[in-house]
């Protein structure tokens, strides 16, 4: 099983990222939950969202707090909350950022692979809103190759309508330009 915790601030699409990347790895045939954990329900406050992968069916219904996988939507999180808590050793930090891979392993200390991207650059290209949450699905989806690009079509479909197009590109840019430093 694959444990997946996100971090944003409310308003920036973290709980939908979760939902996306849950109904893209069910279109695959596996087992996936996705939840969110609010603290005070405003825009621009701190959210984390969870997400399950495994290929049999998931019967753990409690918080993540050792995740394989953390993904940051908004880089000011990093000095308020110490996002590579519980983070495995081996696991994966994905950021959005402007700052490259090793800039962000000598900020958090952590050792594991690192990965980022200018996804808010990407969104309000794409996008024209500065909203980030199928941008860095995109780099989850590269970074971890557990759900396949394609298999996200459908559900930002159902989700995002005529305005799905705009968020897969956003999405494949990301994949594409998404840089890794794989564990020091």
């Amino acid at each position: 099983m694959v444990e997946i915790r996100w971090h944003g601030r409310g308003g920036q699409g973290a709980v939908t990222s979760v939902e996306m990347f849950a109904l893209a790895a069910i279109q695959e045939d596996k087992f996936a939950q996705g939840f969110p954990s609010f603290g005070p329900e405003r825009r621009g406050a701190p959210v984390a969202a969870f997400n399950r992968l495994d290929k049999q069916r998931i019967k753990i219904r409690s918080g993540i707090y050792y995740p394989d996988v953390v993904v940051v939507l908004d880089p000011s999180l990093m000095s308020t909350v110490n996002v590579v808590e519980g983070l495995k050793a081996e696991g994966i930090l994905i950021v959005n950022t402007t700052t490259n891979p090793e800039e962000i392993r000598k900020r958090t200390g952590f050792k594991g692979t690192v990965a980022t991207v200018d996804a808010s650059r990407i969104a309000r290209e794409e996008l024209g809103v500065p909203i980030t949450n199928t941008t860095m699905l995109g780099a989850l989806m590269r970074a971890t190759r557990l759900v396949e690009m394609k298999s996200a079509e459908e559900p930002l479909k159902g989700r995002f309508g005529r305005l799905a197009p705009r968020n897969m590109k956003a999405l494949e840019r990301a994949y594409n330009e998404l840089k890794i430093s794989k564990a020091a």
